[in-house]
């Protein structure tokens, strides 16, 4: 049998109104990468925080190298030899490398003065051993976020920690930095660090994981070997129930023109045009930096246009505000639902009716019971889980707020929904709520353009794609003409023709 070098036991963890773990465990194990998996709410994020002293447990054990221990904040668990790489990285742009590696635990001389080359020089070791081609004088903000993840794993390094927890590794990364991580990953397997490994990607779950652990509503479902399960019976394991269909596309029966996009030159666009249809979901594709969003953003007003036009339901709009846009009935969720989307200070209610208040107001005084009643009745059809419409948005999972975000925009009863990255960061339970919902207002004649990094969403949603390269449509498909191949020739430059012939 393989001994644990770390295990959590029957944690229970509460706060008010909500129980956040109820009976979760974990085992991690040396030279091994062990996957932590569960819808957004699973208690995963609040396991996390357990095992690093942020939150104290309720009940349960904590048992590390064969030993009941208790941390009270992350710099105990660090120095006992737990690191945790958070989703958003715990780095100072402005700092160098070594600066970051080091701070808050500066290597000094005797008299107390920082002894800079001794601390480059071991920062430059740790690079080395992780394969970053920078020196560790070199300013952080000049790193790609693939290179400055490898910093944080330095970081982790440096602390000479037994386990490393990696929280969602690879959310902002090219396929190219993946592929660096994952070397990364296998060389510390190899030299016997236990890894956690928490991602909603499952296809990097099979690629780098040894074992899985489940958790479903703060409760520990199961362990298993990768080698012993596939993506079916996991999502299965992670939702408490099939999903016959994971795209669940129904056919659209409106085809008369709702927006059209004319030669539409800016800054990241140039010359686009298109069309988009009354109940129609038309797909973006492309890679990072095909000028995806800041088309939709010109389209929404918050960019510049230099020329073009933007025509809906045959009137030129050509917003020049994002207010503009609401206005004449275009709302758009970002892909930082964080940064662009939520204000993460604010309460459910506030955040989900902020941008309706006009809708929701009598003369210059907003209705409260109008408000209350329309954000409750969006909190059921999007079966959000806060205790109360009160709750402050973020002491939400990932999956709820994005949940939100989108009722936020249809609560301004738009006539063009645009969704960049509605999914990110959600699990596959919420996903399918998405789709579902995203198909109940299709059904109802509106619009919608779906921009995703996912080529089997696109595919999936899609009544019809058009690729973007280098600020171009370089490709336009139907549903059932549309596979992989074509959208990812289009997306390094092929355009249609090519890609037919």
């Amino acid at each position: 049998m393989k001994q644990p070098i770390l295990q959590l036991n029957n944690i229970n963890k509460s706060f008010p109104g909500v129980k956040a773990l109820d009976g979760a465990s974990l085992n991690v194990y040396p030279g091994q990468v062990m996957a932590l998996l569960g819808e957004n709410g699973a208690g995963k994020s609040t396991l996390m925080k357990v095992i690093t002293g942020i939150y104290s447990l309720d009940d349960g054990e904590i048992r590390y190298q064969d030993k009941v221990v208790s941390f009270n904040g992350p710099r105990e668990s660090q120095k006992a030899g737990i690191s945790i790489i958070h989703q958003e990285l715990n780095l100072l742009p402005e700092l160098t490398i070594a600066e970051n590696i080091f701070l808050g635990r500066e290597i000094t001389n005797r008299f107390g003065a920082i002894n800079w080359s001794l601390m480059f020089e071991q920062a430059d070791l740790l690079l080395k051993r992780l394969k970053v081609k920078h020196k560790s004088s070199t300013p952080l903000n000049e790193l790609s976020l693939g290179e400055q993840q490898m910093v944080e794993i330095a970081k982790a390094l440096s602390f000479e920690s037994k386990v490393i927890i990696m929280d969602e590794p690879t959310d902002a990364l090219t396929d190219s930095e993946v592929d660096s991580l994952f070397v990364v990953i296998n060389e510390l397997r190899d030299e016997g660090y236990g890894i956690v490994y928490i991602s909603h990607r499952l296809k990097e779950i099979f690629e780098v994981c040894d074992d899985i652990t489940v958790l479903r509503d703060g409760k520990f479902i199961a362990e298993k070997t990768v080698a012993s399960m596939d993506e079916d019976t996991l999502i299965e394991l992670m939702v408490g129930r099939r999903l016959d269909e994971q795209y669940p596309r129904i056919a659209t029966t409106h085809s008369t023109v709702c927006l059209e996009v004319k030669e539409l030159y800016a800054k990241a666009t140039h010359g686009v045009s298109f069309t988009l249809n009354h109940g129609e979901i038309l797909g973006v594709s492309g890679l990072m930096g095909a000028g995806r969003t800041e088309l939709m953003k010109v389209i929404y007003g918050a960019l510049a246009r230099e020329s073009g036009d933007i025509v809906l339901n045959g009137q030129v709009i050509n917003p020049t505000s994002s207010l503009q846009a609401l206005n004449h009935g275009i709302a758009y969720i970002s892909e930082d639902r964080k940064g662009d989307g939520l204000v993460l200070g604010l309460s459910v209610k506030d955040n989900m009716s902020l941008c309706a208040l006009k809708d929701l107001s009598k003369g210059w005084q907003l209705d409260h019971q109008a408000e209350a009643t329309s954000v409750n009745d969006f909190i059921r059809l999007f079966n959000i889980k806060t205790p109360s419409m009160n709750q402050i948005i973020g002491n939400l999972s990932g999956g709820n707020q994005q949940k939100v975000a989108i009722a936020k925009g249809l609560m301004t009863k738009p006539k063009v929904l645009i969704l960049d990255e509605p999914t990110r960061g959600v699990d596959v339970g919420a996903k399918k709520e998405i789709y579902q919902l995203i198909n109940k207002f299709k059904a109802e004649g509106m619009s919608i353009i779906l921009v995703s990094s996912e080529m089997p969403e696109v595919l999936g949603m899609s009544d019809r794609i058009l690729v973007m390269h280098q600020g171009q449509i370089s490709g336009e498909f139907s549903a059932k003409e549309a596979d992989q191949e074509k959208l990812m020739a289009c997306a390094v430059g092929k355009n249609n023709n090519e890609v037919a012939a």
